[in-house]
Protein backbone atom coordinates (compact mmCIF):
# COMPACT_ATOMS: atom_id res chain seq x y z
CA UNK A 1 0.00 0.00 0.00
CA UNK A 2 2.90 2.56 1.15
CA UNK A 3 4.63 1.41 -2.27
CA UNK A 4 1.25 2.21 -4.61
CA UNK A 5 0.60 5.84 -2.54
CA UNK A 6 4.79 6.73 -3.30
CA UNK A 7 4.14 5.83 -6.96
CA UNK A 8 1.18 7.96 -7.54
CA UNK A 9 2.89 10.70 -5.45
CA UNK A 10 5.99 10.32 -8.04
CA UNK A 11 2.93 10.27 -10.60
CA UNK A 12 1.63 13.60 -9.42
CA UNK A 13 4.84 14.88 -9.09
CA UNK A 14 5.86 14.60 -12.51
CA UNK A 15 2.63 15.44 -13.96
CA UNK A 16 3.10 19.07 -12.22
CA UNK A 17 6.63 19.61 -13.53
CA UNK A 18 5.41 18.74 -16.87
CA UNK A 19 2.57 21.21 -17.02
CA UNK A 20 5.49 23.51 -15.09
CA UNK A 21 8.00 23.32 -17.81
CA UNK A 22 5.25 23.58 -20.55
CA UNK A 23 4.12 26.81 -19.13
CA UNK A 24 7.69 28.30 -18.23
CA UNK A 25 8.35 27.09 -22.62
CA UNK A 26 5.87 28.60 -23.49
CA UNK A 27 6.19 32.39 -21.64
CA UNK A 28 10.18 32.08 -22.37
CA UNK A 29 9.40 31.52 -26.13
CA UNK A 30 6.98 34.28 -25.95
CA UNK A 31 6.41 35.74 -29.99
CA UNK A 32 5.03 38.54 -31.22
CA UNK A 33 4.62 38.70 -35.75
CA UNK A 34 6.67 41.07 -37.61
CA UNK A 35 4.37 43.31 -38.85
CA UNK A 36 1.17 43.16 -37.00
CA UNK A 37 0.65 43.05 -33.32
CA UNK A 38 0.53 40.23 -30.87
CA UNK A 39 0.36 40.64 -26.85
CA UNK A 40 3.80 39.72 -25.76
CA UNK A 41 4.81 41.63 -22.63
CA UNK A 42 7.79 41.25 -20.25
CA UNK A 43 8.73 40.25 -17.21
CA UNK A 44 8.47 42.62 -13.70
CA UNK A 45 11.58 44.24 -14.15
CA UNK A 46 12.89 43.34 -17.09
CA UNK A 47 14.33 45.69 -20.50
CA UNK A 48 13.98 44.39 -24.07
CA UNK A 49 16.16 46.18 -26.74
CA UNK A 50 15.55 46.01 -30.18
CA UNK A 51 17.59 47.45 -33.06
CA UNK A 52 15.15 47.02 -36.22
CA UNK A 53 15.76 48.13 -40.49
CA UNK A 54 12.78 49.06 -42.01
CA UNK A 55 12.69 49.63 -46.18
CA UNK A 56 9.46 50.24 -48.46
CA UNK A 57 8.90 51.42 -51.81
CA UNK A 58 6.03 52.90 -53.37
CA UNK A 59 6.98 53.69 -57.40
CA UNK A 60 9.82 56.51 -57.00
CA UNK A 61 9.07 56.50 -53.63
CA UNK A 62 11.19 55.00 -50.94
CA UNK A 63 11.76 55.39 -47.28
CA UNK A 64 14.15 53.44 -44.96
CA UNK A 65 14.64 54.22 -41.12
CA UNK A 66 16.91 52.74 -38.29
CA UNK A 67 14.91 51.79 -35.38
CA UNK A 68 16.40 51.41 -31.59
CA UNK A 69 13.55 50.34 -29.43
CA UNK A 70 13.69 50.27 -25.61
CA UNK A 71 11.04 48.42 -23.26
CA UNK A 72 10.71 47.84 -19.83
CA UNK A 73 8.74 45.99 -17.91
CA UNK A 74 6.39 47.51 -14.94
CA UNK A 75 5.12 44.31 -13.95
CA UNK A 76 4.35 40.69 -15.82
CA UNK A 77 1.22 42.42 -17.52
CA UNK A 78 2.39 45.79 -18.40
CA UNK A 79 5.27 47.16 -20.38
CA UNK A 80 5.79 50.50 -21.74
CA UNK A 81 8.95 51.90 -24.11
CA UNK A 82 10.37 54.35 -26.61
CA UNK A 83 11.24 53.93 -30.20
CA UNK A 84 13.85 56.63 -31.66
CA UNK A 85 13.72 55.98 -35.42
CA UNK A 86 16.38 57.57 -37.66
CA UNK A 87 14.42 58.11 -41.55
CA UNK A 88 15.75 58.58 -44.90
CA UNK A 89 12.93 59.32 -47.13
CA UNK A 90 12.97 60.32 -51.46
CA UNK A 91 10.38 60.95 -53.38
CA UNK A 92 12.21 60.41 -56.66
CA UNK A 93 12.52 64.77 -56.90
CA UNK A 94 13.65 65.24 -53.42
CA UNK A 95 15.96 63.33 -50.40
CA UNK A 96 16.25 64.01 -46.91
CA UNK A 97 17.80 61.82 -43.95
CA UNK A 98 17.50 62.66 -40.29
CA UNK A 99 16.14 61.90 -36.59
CA UNK A 100 12.54 60.56 -37.31
CA UNK A 101 9.87 61.13 -34.83
CA UNK A 102 9.81 60.09 -31.58
CA UNK A 103 7.02 57.49 -30.24
CA UNK A 104 5.90 56.36 -26.52
CA UNK A 105 4.01 53.43 -25.93
CA UNK A 106 2.62 50.96 -23.13
CA UNK A 107 1.12 47.73 -23.83
CA UNK A 108 -1.02 45.77 -21.13
CA UNK A 109 -2.38 42.16 -20.94
CA UNK A 110 -5.71 42.21 -19.55
CA UNK A 111 -6.24 38.18 -20.30
CA UNK A 112 -4.24 34.90 -20.08
CA UNK A 113 -4.94 31.61 -19.83
CA UNK A 114 -2.10 28.77 -19.32
CA UNK A 115 -2.62 25.08 -20.03
CA UNK A 116 0.34 22.40 -21.29
CA UNK A 117 2.63 23.64 -23.61
CA UNK A 118 -0.21 26.60 -24.56
CA UNK A 119 -0.58 30.03 -23.75
CA UNK A 120 -3.88 32.55 -24.66
CA UNK A 121 -3.59 35.83 -23.93
CA UNK A 122 -5.21 39.35 -24.80
CA UNK A 123 -4.04 42.84 -24.67
CA UNK A 124 -4.39 46.19 -25.15
CA UNK A 125 -2.25 49.36 -26.36
CA UNK A 126 -1.36 52.98 -26.84
CA UNK A 127 1.52 54.50 -28.75
CA UNK A 128 1.80 58.11 -28.98
CA UNK A 129 3.88 59.47 -32.08
CA UNK A 130 5.22 62.87 -31.54
CA UNK A 131 5.82 65.23 -33.70
CA UNK A 132 9.40 65.74 -33.21
CA UNK A 133 11.45 64.83 -36.59
CA UNK A 134 14.41 66.73 -37.76
CA UNK A 135 12.53 68.99 -39.82
CA UNK A 136 15.01 72.62 -39.41
CA UNK A 137 17.13 71.17 -42.02
CA UNK A 138 14.80 68.37 -43.64
CA UNK A 139 11.44 69.65 -43.57
CA UNK A 140 10.85 66.59 -45.77
CA UNK A 141 11.27 64.17 -42.94
CA UNK A 142 8.53 66.09 -40.91
CA UNK A 143 4.44 65.37 -40.52
CA UNK A 144 3.56 68.18 -38.59
CA UNK A 145 1.13 65.68 -36.07
CA UNK A 146 1.31 64.67 -32.84
CA UNK A 147 -0.63 61.28 -33.53
CA UNK A 148 -1.73 58.49 -31.21
CA UNK A 149 -2.35 54.45 -32.42
CA UNK A 150 -5.04 52.76 -29.96
CA UNK A 151 -4.65 48.77 -30.62
CA UNK A 152 -6.28 45.14 -29.58
CA UNK A 153 -4.71 42.02 -30.23
CA UNK A 154 -5.28 38.16 -28.88
CA UNK A 155 -2.49 35.57 -29.56
CA UNK A 156 -2.65 31.55 -29.32
CA UNK A 157 0.95 30.46 -28.47
CA UNK A 158 1.72 26.81 -28.71
CA UNK A 159 4.29 23.94 -28.74
CA UNK A 160 3.80 23.86 -32.71
CA UNK A 161 1.04 26.22 -33.66
CA UNK A 162 0.69 30.14 -33.39
CA UNK A 163 -2.09 32.78 -34.52
CA UNK A 164 -2.62 36.41 -33.62
CA UNK A 165 -5.30 38.71 -34.82
CA UNK A 166 -5.25 42.41 -33.54
CA UNK A 167 -7.10 45.79 -35.12
CA UNK A 168 -5.43 49.32 -34.69
CA UNK A 169 -7.08 52.29 -35.10
CA UNK A 170 -4.68 55.55 -36.36
CA UNK A 171 -5.70 59.24 -34.61
CA UNK A 172 -3.70 61.61 -37.28
CA UNK A 173 -3.66 65.23 -36.43
CA UNK A 174 -4.31 68.39 -38.34
CA UNK A 175 -0.13 69.38 -39.82
CA UNK A 176 0.80 72.84 -39.35
CA UNK A 177 -0.97 73.68 -43.15
CA UNK A 178 -4.64 73.09 -41.90
CA UNK A 179 -4.67 69.55 -43.54
CA UNK A 180 -6.61 66.81 -41.49
CA UNK A 181 -4.48 63.95 -42.68
CA UNK A 182 -7.12 61.29 -42.34
CA UNK A 183 -7.08 58.38 -39.47
CA UNK A 184 -5.99 54.77 -40.22
CA UNK A 185 -7.75 51.55 -39.58
CA UNK A 186 -4.74 48.77 -39.14
CA UNK A 187 -5.96 44.92 -39.29
CA UNK A 188 -3.53 41.71 -38.80
CA UNK A 189 -4.27 38.20 -39.22
CA UNK A 190 -1.05 36.13 -38.63
CA UNK A 191 -0.51 32.14 -38.38
CA UNK A 192 2.58 30.93 -37.29
CA UNK A 193 4.63 27.03 -37.44
CA UNK A 194 7.26 25.28 -35.08
CA UNK A 195 8.29 22.60 -37.02
CA UNK A 196 10.07 21.03 -34.74
CA UNK A 197 9.55 21.57 -31.06
CA UNK A 198 12.67 22.79 -29.13
CA UNK A 199 13.85 23.53 -25.57
CA UNK A 200 14.77 27.08 -24.24
CA UNK A 201 18.83 26.07 -24.80
CA UNK A 202 18.52 24.80 -28.26
CA UNK A 203 17.74 27.25 -31.13
CA UNK A 204 14.11 27.97 -32.32
CA UNK A 205 12.55 28.79 -35.40
CA UNK A 206 8.43 29.78 -36.24
CA UNK A 207 7.55 30.26 -39.59
CA UNK A 208 4.94 33.25 -39.94
CA UNK A 209 2.44 34.43 -42.64
CA UNK A 210 0.58 37.42 -42.00
CA UNK A 211 -1.96 39.10 -44.02
CA UNK A 212 -2.10 42.96 -42.96
CA UNK A 213 -4.57 45.09 -44.42
CA UNK A 214 -4.93 48.90 -44.22
CA UNK A 215 -7.95 51.11 -44.57
CA UNK A 216 -6.99 55.56 -44.37
CA UNK A 217 -9.94 57.71 -44.58
CA UNK A 218 -9.73 60.72 -46.88
CA UNK A 219 -7.13 63.37 -46.01
CA UNK A 220 -9.41 66.95 -45.74
CA UNK A 221 -8.56 71.09 -46.30
CA UNK A 222 -10.66 73.72 -44.87
CA UNK A 223 -13.61 70.76 -44.48
CA UNK A 224 -13.32 69.59 -47.89
CA UNK A 225 -12.09 66.32 -49.19
CA UNK A 226 -8.43 65.58 -50.83
CA UNK A 227 -9.14 63.28 -53.85
CA UNK A 228 -5.90 62.12 -53.73
CA UNK A 229 -5.45 60.43 -50.48
CA UNK A 230 -6.92 57.33 -48.31
CA UNK A 231 -8.12 54.15 -49.54
CA UNK A 232 -7.33 50.30 -49.18
CA UNK A 233 -4.60 48.16 -49.50
CA UNK A 234 -3.67 44.27 -48.55
CA UNK A 235 -0.51 42.59 -48.30
CA UNK A 236 0.58 39.04 -47.55
CA UNK A 237 3.83 38.58 -45.50
CA UNK A 238 5.71 35.78 -44.56
CA UNK A 239 8.44 35.90 -42.34
CA UNK A 240 10.33 34.22 -39.43
CA UNK A 241 10.88 34.06 -35.93
CA UNK A 242 14.66 32.97 -34.31
CA UNK A 243 15.45 32.64 -31.06
CA UNK A 244 18.34 31.45 -29.10
CA UNK A 245 17.35 32.07 -25.47
CA UNK A 246 17.06 35.98 -24.79
CA UNK A 247 18.04 36.60 -28.27
CA UNK A 248 15.71 36.60 -31.43
CA UNK A 249 15.81 37.77 -34.96
CA UNK A 250 12.89 38.48 -36.87
CA UNK A 251 12.34 39.30 -40.17
CA UNK A 252 9.92 39.25 -42.82
CA UNK A 253 8.60 41.00 -46.42
CA UNK A 254 4.91 42.49 -47.04
CA UNK A 255 3.78 41.69 -50.69
CA UNK A 256 0.94 43.98 -51.99
CA UNK A 257 -2.21 41.60 -53.04
CA UNK A 258 -4.80 44.40 -53.33
CA UNK A 259 -4.71 47.98 -53.71
CA UNK A 260 -7.92 50.27 -53.83
CA UNK A 261 -6.46 54.12 -53.09
CA UNK A 262 -7.87 56.67 -54.20
CA UNK A 263 -7.23 58.87 -56.81
CA UNK A 264 -3.53 59.58 -58.32
CA UNK A 265 -1.39 57.42 -55.68
CA UNK A 266 1.56 55.45 -55.64
CA UNK A 267 0.58 51.77 -55.08
CA UNK A 268 3.04 49.78 -52.49
CA UNK A 269 5.91 48.17 -54.49
CA UNK A 270 7.27 46.12 -51.24
CA UNK A 271 7.82 46.66 -47.17
CA UNK A 272 10.57 45.07 -45.31
CA UNK A 273 11.64 44.64 -41.84
CA UNK A 274 14.96 43.34 -39.80
CA UNK A 275 14.78 43.23 -36.17
CA UNK A 276 17.17 42.19 -33.80
CA UNK A 277 16.01 41.61 -29.89
CA UNK A 278 17.64 41.20 -26.68
CA UNK A 279 16.06 40.43 -23.23
CA UNK A 280 17.73 41.52 -20.16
Amino acid sequence: MEKVKILNNIKYNVCGLAVLLGLASTAVLAHDPVFGIGPHVLFKDGFEVALGVESEKAADEKEQALQLEVTYGITGDWAIGVDLPYDYKDDGTNSSNGMGDLSVFSKYRFWRKDSLGLQESAAVLVKVITDTASTSKTPFLGKGTTDTILGLTYGYEGRRWYRWAGARYRFNGKNNAGVDRGDKILLDFVGGIRPTPTGYLEPDTVWLLELNGEYGKKASFNGSNLANTGGTEWFISPGIFWTKRNFAIKAGVQIPVSSNLNGSQNESDYRAKLIFEWHL
